[in-house]
């Protein structure tokens, strides 16, 4: 960063601690300039739209999303060496809905209570697509990795200073190789950043133009410093959309694609690919190798053809199952615009039986961006959370908020309740905590899905009970999320 950028970085920062009115930690000093380790007064998300689309619907997406988007995992997890769940989100300030902060905050299971959050640093944009995600490493350390949208803003590594604590972070400067040489990291998109015990952080991510337009990608390190060499994992036409997962003996990951010359609206077909050796190797579900990167829209990674059903794609969460096999979950529908003309959106389940993909519906919502997670809890109890009900903005994105479960590995389901009800604003973006405790299962965010609106901050326990996080604290201690009586 050039020595003008650094100080309008400072000034801008400045301006936005004196805005919000935060305090600030002890490590905001001119050595870090991205760095605030600052103290906000309460819990506010980030609204965003994308894409206007000249309709009664306004936007193609839009709403209070500061768990956005289903490419950045994890948002949440929970730690039982010391009873809290750490969660990450694109906050915003006190006078604004669209100025992106990162935020980092936890949620206490002894006291029920949660902090003052963290704003780490300004983003500098009003991209929700730089939302942050979250990683905790075998001593207890807690990463957030600052993603961007594309090449036109640099991203960002932190690591606390002491393990399990949000108060103060460092910018940690990360390396990748590249042609036999480490050079800086300082960019990357859709990060999925997994933490296995032993083996040090697995990342899948984009990079735009790689050569395709968006161009999937998995690197490893053992020390969160150190990266590998940036392994293209698909390249086909336009590129790709990923999201992953860790299993027990494995990373996999799913992902769609963008056909040439019909735009990057258009996603389609459901491919999976995985390695068992740090991505020394990849392979197809049933063991077959694979040379990388996939260029070819029929290739063995292909879990189905819906280029040929003529459906986009929406790729929504990976689990594996108790005989570690991948099991994903997507919605599928006519078209990206919103509205009754692309109906249904069917939520569905494709599982890895052992000997071939068993895909099965769901329900149906009314948006494309529609978006929950799958929880197995037992091989006779799997559940999705997810705003399936339609909501005050029908056919924006979110709605309701409802608790889905199998008892047959996700061949038929029905819905266990509903979590909210008689919402004035869209709830959007329900992310399961990795790890979850029972108190805090998901996490999610609520807005306006037609017009600039507060967001607020939500989670629900596993019995469907909902609280929302505080907007305003006074004082340094902590405080109790309320109680969320549906209506």
């Amino acid at each position: 960063m050039q020595h003008s950028d650094r100080r309008s970085c400072v000034l801008n920062n400045l301006v936005v601690i004196i805005a919000a009115g935060l305090s600030v930690g002890p490590r905001c000093s001119g050595v870090e300039p991205i760095t605030l380790n600052a103290k906000a007064d309460g819990y506010r998300g980030i609204w965003y739209m994308n894409q206007p689309s000249n309709d009664e619907y306004v936007y193609k997406y839009s709403g209070g999303l500061g768990t956005y988007c289903a490419k950045h995992r994890p948002f949440a997890i929970y730690c039982q060496q010391v009873d809290k769940t750490f969660f990450c989100y694109g906050g915003t300030t006190a006078n604004s809905h669209r100025e992106l902060l990162h935020m980092v905050s936890y949620f206490d299971h002894k006291t029920r209570t949660v902090p003052r959050p963290t704003i780490l640093l300004n983003k500098q944009t009003n991209d929700a697509h730089d939302n942050p995600v979250l990683s905790v490493d075998d001593q207890g350390y807690l990463w957030i990795f600052s993603t961007s949208h594309g090449t036109a803003r640099p991203s960002y590594i932190h690591r606390s200073t002491r393990p399990y604590d949000i108060n103060e972070f460092q910018l940690v400067p990360a390396t990748r190789v590249e042609s036999g040489q480490q050079i800086p990291m300082t960019n990357f998109s859709y990060m999925q950043a997994w933490h296995r015990p032993g083996e040090g952080f697995l990342c899948f991510f984009t990079r735009y133009n790689y050569p395709a337009s968006r161009t999937i990608c998995f690197m490893h390190s053992r020390d969160g410093i150190e990266w590998s060499e940036w392994q293209r994992l698909a390249a086909i036409d336009e590129g790709h959309y990923q999201i992953s997962a860790l299993g027990r003996s494995r990373a996999g990951t799913m992902f769609n694609y963008h056909p040439k010359g019909k735009g990057l609206n258009w996603r389609t077909n459901l491919y999976y690919l995985e390695t068992r050796d740090l991505g020394e190797s990849w392979q197809t579900v049933d063991g077959q190798s694979l040379a990388l990167p996939l260029t070819e829209v029929k290739n063995s990674a292909l879990v189905y053809d819906y280029a040929a059903d003529g459906l986009n794609v929406y790729l929504k969460d990976v689990r594996f199952d108790e005989f570690d096999h991948p099991v994903l979950l997507y919605i599928t529908s006519k078209g990206y615009e919103s509205g009754p003309r692309n109906d249904p959106r069917t939520w569905t389940i494709a599982r890895w039986s052992g000997t071939g993909w068993s895909i099965h519906p769901v329900t149906t919502s009314d948006n494309n961006y529609d978006m929950g997670e799958l929880c197995i809890e037992s091989p006779e109890d799997w559940r999705i959370v997810g705003p399936t009900e339609t909501g005050p903005q029908p056919y924006n994105p979110g709605g309701e908020v409802a608790m889905w479960q199998s008892r047959d590995g996700g061949a038929t389901w029905r819905k266990l309740s509903s979590l909210t009800s008689g919402s004035t604003m869209n709830h959007t973006y329900v992310r399961h905590a990795l790890n979850a405790h029972p108190d805090f299962y998901a996490l999610w965010a609520d807005g306006h899905g037609r017009q600039p609106s507060e967001s607020n901050l939500y989670f629900s326990n596993r019995d469907g009970v909902v609280f929302v996080l505080p907007r305003n604290i006074k004082g340094d201690a902590g405080a109790a999320p309320e109680l969320v009586v549906p209506r």
